[in-house]
């Protein structure tokens, strides 16, 4: 079938890729001693927030690429495989949205969470990107299947921090290896910890389907 590209599609992917560009920027050349979860360089990329985010920008370049190579062309604009990619981009944003402004934000202070780069990953990127996803032009409704790749994402994140640690315990002030603070309470707590965050992206993901596909529904009905 040859489908048009939608504009307001095509626009929000468009600024997802350069806000999570200026994102990358700003972690890798601007550090702010006034700004929790941020340090030098590549080793920002121990950080949830900025993977999540940057995942979510390498998806909307995918989006991208697709949509321009067969433009004009028969296609599918949206594979399962990239249902599956854009469904957890978007909870994985939001969970890193709802961690800071739930969590860490009053543990640490917000006034720290929205620093130079953290103001985009902590809160442009994900508002823009919940936002977009019900934009998506899906010719099909989203399967149920296509939710549980937003709980493999952050359960393979959560489980790469805990054995790290297992591996090179815990550390102290900037070397330490539990840089949430999660296992502060022990490594019982903060397994439950990973384990509520783990079913809360599963939970966004369940969120993001079912108010995708009420709104696709009722657009179909009229």
């Amino acid at each position: 079938m040859n489908m048009k590209i939608e504009k307001k599609e095509l626009f929000f992917n468009i600024l997802i890729v350069v806000l999570v560009g200026i994102g990358v920027f700003l972690t890798l050349n601007k550090h702010d001693a006034g700004a929790l979860l941020l340090t030098k360089g590549l080793k920002n990329f121990k950080y949830y927030t900025v993977l999540s985010n940057v995942f979510a920008g390498i998806v909307s370049a995918m989006w991208l690429g697709r949509a321009l190579a067969f433009r004009g062309r028969e296609y599918d604009p949206d594979p399962l495989y990239m249902k599956v990619l854009r469904l957890t981009a978007a909870a994985a944003v939001t969970v890193t949205f709802l961690t800071i402004a739930c969590f860490l934000g009053p543990i640490y202070g917000h006034a720290h969470m929205y620093h130079n780069a953290n103001f985009f990953f902590h809160l442009v990127v994900p508002i823009v990107a919940f936002i977009a996803y019900f934009f998506s032009g899906d010719a099909k409704q989203i399967p149920f299947k296509a939710t549980y790749g937003a709980a493999v994402f952050t359960f393979l994140y959560g489980s790469i921090y805990l054995i790290n640690i297992l591996v090179n315990g815990k550390g102290v002030g900037e070397d330490s290896n539990d840089w949430y603070g999660f296992l502060n309470w022990g490594m019982p707590i903060g397994i439950v910890i990973f384990a509520f965050i783990t079913l809360t992206a599963w939970g966004v993901a369940l969120l993001l389907r079912f108010i995708a596909n009420r709104l696709k529904r009722k657009a179909s009905e009229k």
